[in-house]
């Protein structure tokens, strides 16, 4: 006797979500900030596993458990697998980016060391995190039919 499951699909905001956690993990790694580098001058720079900026990462591992949850489950129902969870995320990682923003720009190094050439990972994970609270509102509008 065999039974038939039937999957849910992924659906375009999960797709979402998932590619921007995975862009996520890969911001986390490049440089947030690059101070100095001139002539004579070594040049530093720090990724996001440096103070708020963890949280970041940890939003971005969270979500790709969050999609893959359901799958893991079985046929039962996910009572976490909603938009709010996503939402949660969302605005956790928003909150941890926008603190360490805060602190890089009110850094020694300045406003300076944070342009795409010197910080491409805080401007990716800057977009990332914007297409992860695109996702939770789709997912949103999703279930109650605003359109």
């Amino acid at each position: 006797m065999t039974t038939s499951v039937h999957r849910r699909t992924l659906g375009r905001a999960r797709w979402v979500a998932g590619i921007a956690s995975i862009v996520l993990i890969v911001a986390c790694v490049l440089p947030w900030y690059t101070a100095g580098g001139g002539t004579g001058i070594p040049s530093i720079s720090g990724n996001a596993f440096e103070g708020p900026g963890i949280i970041v990462f940890l939003v971005a591992l969270a979500t790709l458990a969050l999609i893959a949850l359901p799958y893991a489950a079985g046929d039962a129902p996910i009572a976490i697998d909603r938009w709010q969870s996503y939402a949660v995320l969302a605005i956790a990682g928003l909150v941890a980016y926008v603190v360490r923003l805060a602190q890089l720009v009110t850094s020694p190094a300045g406003p300076a060391s944070l342009t795409p050439d010197r910080a491409p990972g805080l401007w990716l994970a800057g977009i990332a995190l914007v297409a992860l609270a695109w996702a939770a509102f789709d997912l949103f509008t999703a279930r109650h039919g605003v359109r």
